[in-house]
């Protein structure tokens, strides 16, 4: 019965892949416009601060209308040598746990700023992501990064989020928690990078702490590679962890398809831990279907599977979401979604539903 549902939900991703084959750091919005993530954002494996494409683009091709004139377009540099970013994230939540009241509240999800240095334009920057909320500040990212040849091979070393997989929004996604490595889990390291025609790729060696100290000799290596064409894209990452309680490794394959106004994006990832008992292998899967319902209009539908232990029976996870995006004008979005989690049934946690309001500004 197991093997029959492990092949039905292979088979549901795969169809996902087949049909379709791939900011806030949305990957559907380069796979909508055939874009690397380096088009938009200073980083070029995407998320953080926009650079002036980006920020060009979050008024006049992103948002539905934009207000004030021409010359008043925001590029996010103050200065010859240095520019600034942010976003902020304000939520009200619900939730419903079964046999439980249900809750609400709320919340700032995130409240960051971005400063990116310049120092010899297009050559070598020194970049900046500073989280104020929620909690106390915290350091994201802190790195300096330099293009042996401009637009085509970097060297980034410091403090980095490590490049695996599809950069989502939501870290909550099985994809992101299962891999560990998300928008809230940077690391200390090196990465090496090419932007090459198609290809974009790159290589980091880092702590393989999370961010945290390091405790052993052990390193971390992830890789990232993506072909990037107009209408479709595929990629592949690899991680390895060595730790002096184990081995943690993990692949997955990524891609994204364009059907005029609907993106299809899928992610696939399993990984090996061996820090865990005698060691345990666990799978995690994303499919995404995005469509433009006009400029500013976006609906959302996803479906993840979650299988956190192979050897055990029965204990699979879904999680269905359904989200409206709106961006009424520039550097404004509003967002409403519900999920549905789907678990084993003596777990509640595993079973509850989640709905939300956000407002983001970013610029």
């Amino acid at each position: 019965m197991k093997s029959r549902k492990h092949l039905l939900q292979w088979i549901g991703v795969a169809v996902l892949f087949l049909a379709g084959a791939q900011a806030n750091a949305e990957p559907y919005l380069a796979a909508q416009m055939g874009f690397k993530c380096a088009m938009c954002h200073v980083n070029p494996t995407g998320g953080g601060m926009r650079n002036v494409y980006g920020n060009t683009f979050a008024q006049t091709l992103l948002a539905q209308k934009r207000l004030g004139a021409e010359e008043d377009l925001w590029t996010g540099q103050v200065m010859k040598f240095l520019s600034v970013g942010g976003n902020a994230r304000a939520n009200f939540n619900y939730e419903d746990v079964p046999n439980q009241d249900a809750s609400n509240d709320f919340d700032i999800e995130e409240a960051r700023a971005y400063l990116d240095f310049g120092v010899i334009p297009n050559r070598l920057s020194v970049y900046i992501d500073q989280r104020f909320a929620p909690g106390n500040a915290t350091n994201m990212e802190a790195n300096v990064r330099y293009w042996f040849k401009e637009g085509a091979y970097y060297v980034k070393a410091g403090r980095m989020y490590l490049p695996f997989g599809y950069r989502l929004e939501d870290d909550n996604a099985f994809v992101r928690q299962a891999s560990g490595i998300n928008m809230q889990a940077p690391d200390e390291g090196v990465e090496f990078g090419l932007e090459l025609g198609s290809w974009t790729a790159q290589l980091a060696l880092s702590n393989g702490a999370g961010g945290g100290a390091e405790l052993d000799t052990g390193k971390q290596i992830v890789t990232r590679a993506e072909f990037v064409k107009s209408k479709w894209r595929a990629g592949a990452s690899l991680v390895y962890n060595d730790t002096d309680l184990g081995a943690r490794s993990g692949a997955g394959v990524f891609g994204a398809y364009t059907l005029g106004p609907v993106v299809l994006l899928g992610e696939v990832d399993v990984f090996e831990d061996d820090t865990i008992g005698d060691g345990t292998t666990f799978l995690a899967t994303l499919a995404e279907a995005d469509w433009k319902i006009r400029q500013g209009h976006n609906l959302k539908l996803t479906y993840e599977w979650f299988e956190p232990d192979d050897t055990l029976e029965e204990n699979e996870q879904l999680r269905y979401s359904l989200l409206y995006e709106w961006s009424p004008i520039q550097f404004v979005q509003l967002r409403a979604g519900v999920r549905k989690y789907d678990g084993i049934p003596q777990n509640d946690n595993q079973n509850r539903t989640q709905a939300f309001i956000q407002l983001h500004g970013f610029f």
